[in-house]
């Protein structure tokens, strides 16, 4: 787990943030909202990655309350029509928008990109104008393969996730390229999923990919990363031999 974990540090500063290190965008006694899909709503779990960035904030003398909105199955049109009820009804101050893995996945019933990306810019528009500063999150993997038809599809999805948020000056996770990162690292050794359960559903691995991603695009400094995987130990966990 720590060599894991050391592989998602590095990824984490490969994909950089807009924000200069030590520089924590998010401020004490803010709301940050996770809209998303299954993968955020798990995230919301005791080890899910909703959760971590929480603990990984406090770490950092940040003390934020999450508000989750994540539903399984959701896709663009989904986190649209809900934005209003499910998140900025609630006040937040942020909002991390993590959509596109099912867009994509469900293939005739997905949405196709010209449509997705009307979605988006609504959402991100829709959160601007009333107030709340938006983190966008690259889509992550659809199997932990990239040259598979699904994560290559992918790729023009991110690439305008990309995009929009340089245009809107919102921050970015770039998710996709730390999780391709660690998978290109693990190489040979690499035996069957190492961040997935099932090759998009994240295990603790990917939860911590996930919240070391949205730290670092948050501002956190290497430092304050270190304490933040610190206060995620189990301390019932068993030293490994």
């Amino acid at each position: 787990m720590k060599n894991i974990l050391n592989m998602m540090a590095a990824a984490a500063l490969m994909a950089g943030s807009t924000l200069m290190a030590g520089e924590i965008a998010v401020k004490e006694g803010q709301k940050i909202a996770f809209m998303g899909d299954s993968i955020t709503q798990a995230g919301a779990g005791p080890k899910g990655y909703v959760t971590l960035v929480i603990k990984g904030l406090e770490a950092a003398g940040v003390k934020t309350t999450a508000i989750p909105a994540g539903i399984s199955g959701h896709k663009s049109n989904n986190m649209l029509e809900r934005l209003d009820r499910d998140a900025l009804s609630k006040k937040p101050d942020w909002m991390t928008l993590s959509c596109g893995v099912n867009d994509v996945w469900h293939g005739a019933n997905g949405v196709p990109l010209d449509q997705y990306k009307i979605n988006i810019t609504k959402i991100v528009d829709q959160c601007q104008t009333a107030g709340v500063k938006v983190m966008i999150l690259t889509s992550t993997m659809i199997g932990e393969d990239q040259p598979n038809p699904n994560n290559q599809k992918l790729v023009a999805y991110n690439d305008f996730l990309k995009e929009l948020a340089k245009e809107k000056k919102c921050l970015l996770a770039d998710l996709n390229a730390d999780m391709q990162a660690i998978i290109t690292k693990a190489g040979a050794e690499k035996k069957g999923n190492i961040l997935t359960g099932d090759g998009v559903h994240m295990n603790p691995a990917g939860d911590q990919m996930m919240a070391l991603g949205v730290l670092k695009a948050f501002g956190l400094s290497d430092e304050q990363i270190e304490k933040a995987k610190a206060s995620w130990a189990d301390p019932a966990a068993k030293p490994a031999p």
